[in-house]
C-alpha cells in the first residue's frame, strides 16, 4: 500500500515520526514535504498529498498541521477525497468504517506521538463497512445528493 504523507511546519515533527513508523511497517511512502520547521503554507502540502490519492498514485494520505483542521478543509476540496481530522482511535475507526475516509488528518499540537501512531494504525487497518453507508458516501461526491 502506498501512503502519501505531508505536513506544514507545525506538523513536521509528527509527520517524521509517522513516516518512520509507516516505513518500518512496510508501507511505501510518498513524502510531499515540508522538510523542515521553516514556516510554510499548509494548503500546499495538503493539496499535494490529496491529489496523489485523487489521481490513484497513492492509496491513502496522512496530513499533519498544528490542529489538523486546515489541512482537512483543504483536502476535502479535492475531487474524490474524504478527509477526517481524528483525535482518537475511535474517530479513525468510525471515519473508515462509516465514511470510507481516504485521507487522515492529525493535529500535532493536539495528539502526541503514541496517540498519533495508534490513530494511523486504526486508519490503515479498518475496512469500510459498506451496506447502508455506501449510499451515504456516494452522496458526498454527487452534484445532487446533498
Amino acid at each position: 500500500m502506498t501512503i502519501a504523507i505531508g505536513s506544514d511546519h507545525a506538523g513536521f515533527t509528527r509527520k517524521t515520526e509517522i513516516a518512520d513508523y509507516l516505513q518500518k511497517a512496510g508501507y511505501t511512502i510518498i513524502d510531499v514535504g515540508t522538510f523542515s520547521l521553516v514556516s510554510v503554507d499548509y494548503p500546499d502540502y495538503a493539496k499535494a498529498a490529496s491529489v496523489l490519492v485523487s489521481e490513484g498514485k497513492a492509496d491513502k494520505a496522512i496530513i499533519i498541521c498544528g490542529s489538523g483542521i486546515g489541512v482537512s478543509i483543504t483536502a476535502n476540496k479535492i475531487q474524490g477525497i474524504r478527509a477526517a481530522n481524528c483525535l482518537t482511535e475511535e474517530m479513525a475507526f468510525l471515519a473508515r468504517q462509516h465514511n470510507d475516509v481516504n485521507v487522515l488528518t492529525i493535529g500535532e499540537r493536539l495528539v502526541d506521538k503514541e496517540k498519533a501512531i495508534a490513530i494511523v494504525h486504526v486508519f490503515l487497518h479498518t475496512e469500510f463497512e459498506g451496506g447502508r453507508h455506501t449510499n451515504r458516501v456516494n452522496k458526498i461526491h454527487s452534484d445532487t445528493g446533498c
